[in-house]
């Protein structure tokens, strides 16, 4: 039992006094969708004890769907919704008619960004690994912690057999979940490999009112409509009628761990992403402050690039990922009450 673990101000030892098991506070339930698009998927759903509830849908590559804190959801959720993978399509931008948001959603292996052709072969928008199903194996509370694992594979005949080993952890009590990957180059051959970090925060907790801290070296906008908003990249805007969403590449080279936050006093909550800028040097930020599609996109990744496989390997930035080697990746989504003065 880790010292210092409290559910809802008592020890735990003190706290089983007073259940009739651990799961009256605490657990990880598991179900099968049976309406609509989502029939047949997966879903799991973590309960800290801590006020924290977070949904995983281990058909999309053990990503995150809806987030709550408190009671307050935090993510995104697109108008397609978390839909079963067998209607993802992926050829071209077709990605976007099954993007459907949660607070974290993978984009790789092989390659983000919009879609593009290198060497005769097609690399979709933002990859396919989101649509590719986890296989589990495990999702159990062990000692004070709730821990969920999987691998996910992107493989083709003559082509790439990269493996993703995923474990999401949490602490009974905690408000914090915690992300480490381990990809793995299984093939005969090097192969290219890039990998975004999709976290998308929704209303309520994106608002006007609310306060973006990105603290990078350097901001640098991704195309006209970018260039057009820079001085405004860090302002959180209310919902407008026609808006074209901007990109900014923000650039935390040799940094440590970087943290970047969004605090909304009137809510007293605050999310903070935490990210080991060894392996995930940059982060892309994507500002949709549209009617209908109101999202903050806080995107870790691998190299900061807009163009895709063919922009990355053009500009000689493609990472490589030899065979038989691997690298990791870690990160962390952080739940607390607001840190702005004044907040209740």
């Amino acid at each position: 039992m880790t010292p210092g673990t409290r559910l809802f101000g008592q020890s735990r030892s003190e706290a089983e006094r007073r259940v009739g098991g651990l799961h009256q506070v605490a657990r990880i339930d598991s179900f099968v969708e049976q309406e609509g698009a989502a029939r047949g998927a997966r879903r799991l759903r973590l309960v800290t004890g801590g006020g924290l509830e977070a949904e995983l849908h281990p058909d999309r590559a053990l990503d995150l769907g809806q987030v709550t804190y408190r009671g307050v959801p935090l993510a995104w959720v697109s108008p397609a919704g978390i839909s079963a993978p067998a209607l993802a399509e992926s050829r071209d931008n077709q990605w976007l008619r099954s993007f459907g948001g949660g607070l974290l959603a993978t984009c790789g292996l092989d390659s983000f960004g919009p879609a593009t052709v290198a060497d005769g072969v097609e690399y979709p928008q933002h990859g396919r690994v989101g649509v590719t199903p986890a296989t589990l194996a495990r999702a159990e509370i062990v000692g004070d912690q709730l821990i969920v694992s999987g691998s996910v594979r992107q493989s083709t005949v003559f082509g790439e057999n990269l493996i993703m080993r995923r474990t999401w952890s949490a602490d009974l009590g905690g408000t914090t979940l915690r992300l480490h990957d381990t990809v793995r180059n299984e093939g005969l051959t090097d192969q290219g490999h890039m990998v975004l970090y999709h976290v998308n925060v929704g209303w309520p907790l994106l608002d006007e009112k609310a306060v973006l801290e990105i603290g990078s070296r350097e901001v640098t906008p991704r195309d006209d409509d970018a260039r057009a908003g820079a001085g405004r990249w860090h302002q959180l805007e209310a919902p407008q009628q026609g808006y074209r969403e901007q990109v900014f590449g923000h650039d935390f080279r040799d940094t440590g761990t970087a943290v970047v936050s969004v605090d909304n006093p009137d809510l007293d909550l605050r999310i903070e992403l935490a990210f080991d800028t060894s392996t995930l040097p940059a982060l892309h930020q994507w500002k949709m402050s549209g009617e209908g599609h109101y999202a903050l996109g806080l995107e870790p990744v691998n190299v900061n690039t807009f163009g895709g496989r063919a922009g990355a390997d053009a500009a000689g930035v493609l990472p490589i990922l030899r065979r038989g080697r691997d690298v990791s990746y870690s990160l962390e989504l952080r739940l607390s009450p607001s840190r702005i003065g004044g907040a209740s």
